[in-house]
């Protein structure tokens, strides 16, 4: 329980730190939390699509069935400390290098291929990867583009509830 609450305390402070050091301008995310979490959706000015993370927590564990590209638009010090398994690191979307690794990862790729988004570096109003990512890929023609939405942050959302985490590269 300790160990748990120590890695939660050091992900938030981290992902707090790393909020904090991105300038306002690209903090900016607009979302309106009019979510319904039976469809997996949530209004916001670019009509983001969402997965929940149980939902794709349970995706993640079955042995069966096809499994979507998760790919994480973050920050790298959060990526090293706890990820999804079998996620891959883009870097963030925010910067002009993330989005240029994200072209360059998605290139070849069918349209039709399922995505799933995360960062998780703070909380979801102020994530400034996500939209950006979102955007790019959208722009891009893919069409099977889903977000993980992750309220506060990835160790408060996803590890601390016990869903799968992987460590370092």
């Amino acid at each position: 329980m300790k160990s748990a609450f120590n890695r939660h305390r050091i992900v938030t402070i981290t992902a707090v730190c790393v909020c904090l050091s991105v300038p306002t301008s690209a903090r900016r995310f607009t979302q309106t939390a009019a979510t319904d979490s039976s469809k997996s959706q949530v209004t916001t000015n670019s009509a983001l699509a969402l997965i929940q993370p149980e939902e794709l927590a349970r995706i993640v564990e079955a042995s069966k069935g096809d499994k979507p590209l998760i790919l994480q638009v973050g920050f790298h010090v959060l990526y090293l400390q706890a990820h999804i398994p079998k996620a891959e690191y883009i870097g963030p979307a925010s910067d002009a290098e993330g989005l240029r690794q994200l072209r360059k990862r998605v290139g070849a790729l069918p349209h039709s291929q399922s995505i799933v988004l995360y960062c998780g570096c703070c909380p979801w109003n102020k994530c400034p990867n996500i939209n950006a990512a979102y955007g790019q890929l959208r722009a891009m023609g893919f069409m099977n583009v889903k977000v993980l939405y992750i309220a506060d942050n990835f160790g408060k959302d996803w590890v601390d509830r016990g869903y799968p985490v992987a460590k370092g590269e």
